[in-house]
């Protein structure tokens, strides 16, 4: 008899979440009653990605105070300098950034007085966005202001959700290690999908293909939740609806997942004779649902199941992890994962070559995939674009590096705090002038040290998106330059005399 459970509503559940209105919210903070009004003629046809400006008026510092500490959702504020007193725009900058700590909203200085507060000095004493004369804020420019302001406001958003998305999966991945009875593991797994996804979900399975010795083919439910949940149970005869089946069991046949407006289905093979199915049904809010976050979450999952009913396999099954989520990095900069597999490879041939312990070796290649887990937070108009990135989009694309390293030192796991170093450091040159420490020499931690020469070896050797691929002499010559420069000595020598076996690994792996 099928096992299936409704869940029981509370008070919560029962009543169905509002969603906020799609509009990009606009703060004007103004004494005088006619810049609000200009203000919201020149905007009130204005769309910027598809949604209209929520405008809204306060006359105060004290009003926008107020505000301002019970409502985050602003994305930029118009601010008057002289109000209440003849700073009171700049004490209000300084309370916004100093002690609300709000550094996403995008303030833009609005003044009628500018001898009052100089340009320059406002601009390197306070932390606005932009400065403007009202005289001088015609209403062209006022409209690419906002469209300057909320793209900007749009990518630091887009960074810290990648950031706290990332934390709860550390947190979540912590949490479900310490479960070892499956039906606990399958509930809290999805429990944990559901916060990390910031999604509403009409349905979310779990399930599990084996194929046995004898060839015997046996198909589990191991959790469900949002509509009902049950016990693990036997995928064809539970109550879930015949066209769900049909899509988990096709998913099972072709091996790989599928996404359309209504459902997402991931497909995670942790051994050779077993793989689990992630299914996630929408229920309205397809926009903010984020394909490589759950496929990122479901093989925690997978790979942790798989652990609990082969317990002998568990190491096995956390390199699987490694790679698939060093791969999905990769995937966000539109890289093969390939590139994932062949560093490690590299980087475990360079510790046995340099006579390095088997322990290490061990945690190094394991390590190794997680490298640039920093890039996770760096937008991707800036991580795919095709030409030379400016000055602006570079110092963006440095930060992966502190990143990943803060991402990865969370966790106690010695293979974690391995990979913080190899994320932090495997930017640092050999001279001091890499980052984002400039450290040089022997100062740089040696799996970086490593890290670093295998990265751009393979990346070399394979087409980027702003990049073709190199022919190997012109590899060769380009790391023989940098020798004692951007890589050490030691290790340049240790490639060229092994060449052809770290080529090998290019050829055992090559980009699809």
């Amino acid at each position: 008899m099928n096992k299936f459970i409704f869940k029981e509503e509370t008070e919560e559940s029962s009543v169905k979440q509002k969603h906020v209105p799609k509009f990009w919210r606009i703060l004007i903070i103004d004494d005088d009653e006619a810049v609000h009004q200009v203000t919201r003629l020149v905007l009130a046809d204005t769309r910027i990605e598809g949604r209209k400006l929520d405008l809204v008026s306060v006359y105060s510092s004290e009003e926008a105070r107020e505000l301002l500490q019970k409502d985050a959702t602003f994305a930029m504020a118009f601010v008057d300098v002289v109000m209440e007193t003849d700073h009171a725009g700049l004490e209000l900058v300084h309370w916004i950034r100093n002690e609300l700590k709000n550094q996403a909203i995008r303030l833009v200085l609005r003044t009628g007085q500018a001898g009052t507060a100089p340009e320059a000095t406002v601009i390197k004493e306070y932390d606005i966005n932009d400065y403007k004369e009202k005289t001088d804020f015609t209403s062209g420019k006022m409209v690419t202001t906002v469209y300057a302001g909320i793209r900007a406001y749009r990518d630091i958003m887009t960074i810290q959700r990648s950031l706290d998305a990332f934390k709860k999966l550390i947190t979540a991945t912590h949490d479900l290690l310490q479960i070892n009875h499956i039906r606990s593991f399958g509930s809290a797994a999805l429990n944990h999908l559901l916060s990390l996804m910031n999604v509403e979900s009409s349905a979310l399975y779990i399930a599990r293909n084996q194929v046995d010795f004898d060839h015997e083919t046996t198909n589990m439910i191991i959790a469900c939740t949002g509509k009902y949940v049950s016990e693990s149970d036997s995928l064809d005869n539970s109550d879930i609806s015949r066209e769900v089946k049909k899509l988990i069991t096709e998913t099972f046949e072709r091996k790989t997942h599928h996404s359309d407006e209504t459902c997402f289905i991931g497909y995670y093979e942790t051994a050779s004779n077993s793989a689990s199915v992630l299914y996630i049904e929408f229920e309205n809010d397809v926009e903010h649902f984020r394909a490589n976050l759950a496929e990122l979450y479901a093989t925690n999952v997978a790979l942790i199941l798989e652990g609990l009913t082969k317990q002998h396999e568990i190491e096995r099954t956390q390199k699987e992890l490694l790679y698939i989520v060093g791969e999905a990095i990769e995937a966000k900069s539109k890289e093969t994962g390939a590139h994932v597999q062949r560093v490690a490879l590299i980087c475990e041939l360079f510790g046995k070559k340099l006579g390095l312990s088997e322990q290490y070796i061990d945690a190094l290649k394991l390590a190794a995939p997680l490298h640039d887990i920093g890039k996770i937070a760096i937008p991707e108009r800036i991580l795919n674009k095709p030409g030379k990135l400016d000055e602006e989009e570079w110092e963006v694309m440095k930060t992966h590096a502190e990143v990943g390293s803060e991402l990865l030192a969370k966790s106690t796991a010695s293979i974690s705090k391995l990979g913080s170093r190899l994320a932090h450091y495997h930017h640092e040159n050999w001279d001091g002038t890499g980052y984002p420490d400039g450290l040089a020499g022997e100062e740089i931690p040696l799996e970086a040290r490593i890290m670093a020469i295998a990265d751009v070896f393979d990346a070399l050797g394979s087409k980027r998106c702003y990049k073709e691929k190199w022919q190997e002499q012109d590899i060769k010559d380009f790391i023989s330059a940098q020798r004692g420069i951007k890589f050490e000595p030691r290790l340049v020598d240790v490639l060229f005399e092994h060449y052809s076996e770290f080529t090998e690994i290019r050829a055992q792996y090559p980009d699809e």
